[in-house]
């Protein structure tokens, strides 16, 4: 495989760390409700796993990190991103 070294990592807990940019409310949960208000809804205050945000939240946020830190996006693959330093290659 042209000498590459190949690292690969899972991140669990990505999406439950993702910046939400927006106001997201979402109803009390099962086993989770108040029941003096169950009227009330929750206000998020980070990305939760499930959300259809949460993808878009942590693309955008690993996106902005990997730009500012001098890879370039792909021209035919815009998810991946490319850094090169002096012969090395690093391919995310």
């Amino acid at each position: 495989m042209s000498g590459f070294k190949l690292f690969q990592m899972d991140l669990k807990s990505a999406f439950l760390n993702g910046v939400v940019n927006e106001e997201i409310y979402v109803s009390q949960p099962p086993r989770f409700e108040d029941h003096k208000h169950l009227d009330h809804v929750y206000k998020l205050k980070k990305a939760l796993y499930g959300l259809k945000q949460a993808h878009r939240q942590w693309y955008a946020r690993l996106s902005h990190f990997l730009l500012s830190h001098q890879y370039e996006r792909g021209k035919v693959y815009k998810t991946l991103f490319i850094k090169k330093v002096d012969s090395d290659v690093i391919l995310v």
